[in-house]
């Protein structure tokens, strides 16, 4: 029996587990080999648990945070047994994810007060952006909402066509315009049809480009004051999007994303086929911004909403 509050349904739970699979064991294979011979917490089993974690993209700043919480019990309880470690890991790291997540979430779902809620979504191209997008197009439309969505990533063709897929896909409206127009007029047109077609949701996406961090600022302050124009206190959120599969690559452009503009929430995707789960505790640490939503497989219901609970059963789950 799981010691955790709240859990999705056995379909979701077990698309999560599957999801967290390459992480998990390569996890447990490491930890396994930092106990080998060990009956009790003792500092060499410290130093070998750190290790571990900073391997598996926890990040070293996080890492140390844990082992601090950890020695604190060990100091409490000098004869605290290796194989109490795995409880006393999630606890801590669930602890530690309560800083920042409420948790409590298992469903998509918007502010009952703001209508329409516009989502305006960033991150570098590859990282599945305009996936996300299109995949939380379709929860939010399976949820009886109405969604609109807008290309605002003008500076790549590619971006446009990709997210027009996804609209006819999941059967939602797309303002576009063509690949090189100013991105603020097509976010100032997506707002300003969202709100004459009484849309629920309106969802934008950005130029995925770091090249240079100061046309990004400005870029993004500029289309934040043009949909102000719409909607006084849009955008409602920002989502960076992150790949959880590059680890501490993640890290960096997490860090240079935030500096450019103001991030609200996190996606991190890619989850289901790399051995870095890790870094999903790391950046919701190190950011202190919450990770919303998490890409466990390709499939369209694949993105989840992130539930530390779940996340951290599944991950340490033996």
């Amino acid at each position: 029996m799981s010691f955790f509050k709240k859990i999705f349904s056995s379909e979701k739970k077990e698309t999560l587990d599957k999801g967290l699979e390459k992480s998990k064991s390569s996890f447990f294979s490491k930890l396994t080999k930092a106990v080998a011979g060990k009956s009790k917490v003792d500092d060499e089993v410290l130093d070998n648990l750190e290790e571990v974690l900073v391997s598996s993209d926890v990040g070293v700043d996080t890492t140390l945070k844990i082992i601090d919480r950890i020695e604190e019990r060990v100091a409490k309880d000098k004869y605290l047994g290796t194989d109490e470690l795995n409880k006393i890991l999630r606890e801590e790291i669930a602890g530690l994810l309560s800083e920042t997540n409420s948790g409590e979430e298992t469903e998509y779902t918007i502010p009952a007060n703001k209508k329409p809620y516009v989502l305006m979504v960033v991150g570098v191209n590859g990282v599945g952006k305009t996936t996300t997008i299109g995949k939380l197009a379709y929860q939010f439309k399976k949820k009886g909402l109405k969604v609109v969505l807008g290309a605002a990533d003008t500076f790549r063709a590619a971006a446009i066509d990709q997210l027009q897929v996804w609209a006819d896909r999941v059967d939602v409206p797309i303002v576009k315009q063509n690949m090189g127009s100013d991105p603020a007029s097509v976010a100032y047109d997506t707002l300003k049809s969202g709100v004459a077609q009484d849309a629920d949701v309106i969802i934008i996406d950005t130029a995925g480009r770091l090249h240079n961090k100061v046309n990004l600022m400005k870029e993004l302050t500029k289309v934040k004051k043009v949909m102000q124009k719409v909607i006084d206190d849009a955008p409602h959120d920002v989502l960076l999007v992150l790949d959880g599969s590059t680890g501490q690559n993640a890290f960096e452009q997490a860090k240079q994303f935030t500096a450019a503009t103001e991030v609200t929430s996190l996606a991190v995707t890619k989850l289901d086929g790399t051995a870095k789960g890790g870094v999903v505790i790391g950046i919701s640490d190190q950011f202190q911004i919450p990770v919303k939503y998490i890409g466990v497989g390709e499939g369209i219901e694949d993105l989840q909403v992130f539930n530390k609970y779940e996340f951290v059963d599944s991950f340490f789950k033996n």
